[in-house]
């Protein structure tokens, strides 16, 4: 079973060429950095493929990566692991990790292998073509997240960096998430800023707490826990802001943006 392409057409380009051609001009030269996770944003890419672009530059990437998002749909699974062979972008098949898959639901039941969390969700298709550019041997785990509980979140991320330190391949692990919804940019940008403090100090407890006292609409936070928590079990010591960016750049307008950022975890 393969899955098809979800939002090619739509949040990126659905021919091959033009697609290859933006993923390049969007991936600027860049010195590289050995990470263990990193934090990209979700949008089309007219609005937040910059700030993706630069953060997937940034790092090296393995030929293994797994990847974490929110699901915007809520079917399906809480934390869904897809079971398909591969995922079909324009740019070509990558094989999914089937066996770190099978590792991650022994190793807990908190996974669930669910299609259907997978099948319209976008959170995650995005990443593919920056990764398919710079790792042409990619195998990927796509994992979706519905709203859980700190407790819940932080438990996963800890089951996934256990699991993942028993691999003997390196594995990159990628957050997405998009920030601030539908507020000015200068709003955006100061509850943005409080989040990022959470996560560069890879503090997972910290960053709920802010965005939920806050009142941050940070999409993809239950993704970006579980990527914190997995991080600390993996060794990570520090973060690093790539880029910031809102929606107002590319409309002009201000007074109502969606804002992304860009981070490693080293």
């Amino acid at each position: 079973m393969r899955r098809q392409p979800a939002v090619a057409g739509q949040f990126y380009p659905a021919d091959a060429s033009a697609l290859a051609a933006q993923v390049w001009e969007l991936m600027p030269e860049s010195a590289e950095r050995r990470a263990v996770a990193l934090l990209a944003p979700h949008a089309g890419y007219i609005y937040s493929g910059k700030v993706a672009g630069k953060t997937f530059a940034a790092a090296q990437i393995p030929d293994q990566v797994v990847l974490l998002g929110p699901n915007h749909h809520g079917i399906g699974a809480r934390a869904a692991i897809d079971p398909s062979e591969a995922w079909v972008t324009p740019l070509g098949a990558v094989s999914l990790a089937q066996h770190l898959a099978a590792e991650l639901c022994e190793a807990s039941p908190r996974f669930t292998l669910d299609a259907t969390a997978h099948q319209h969700e976008h959170s995650l298709e995005v990443m593919l073509p920056f990764l398919q550019m710079r790792s042409p041997s990619l195998k990927i785990l796509p994992i979706s997240f519905s709203r859980l509980s700190l407790v819940d979140l932080i438990e996963i991320g800890e089951i996934l960096g256990d699991v993942l330190l028993q691999q003997s391949q390196r594995t990159l692990i990628v957050a997405s998430s998009d920030m601030t919804h539908f507020e000015s940019g200068a709003q955006a940008r100061r509850k943005d800023y409080l989040a990022l403090e959470t996560i560069l100090a890879l503090d997972p407890e910290g960053l709920y707490a802010t965005v939920c006292q806050h009142d941050i609409s940070m999409c993809g936070m239950v993704s970006s826990v579980v990527m914190l928590a997995a991080a600390k079990r993996l060794g990570a010591k520090r973060g690093e802001l790539i880029d910031y960016a809102n929606s107002g750049a590319v409309t002009g307008d201000e007074s109502r943006v969606v804002a992304y950022a860009g981070a490693l975890i080293h």
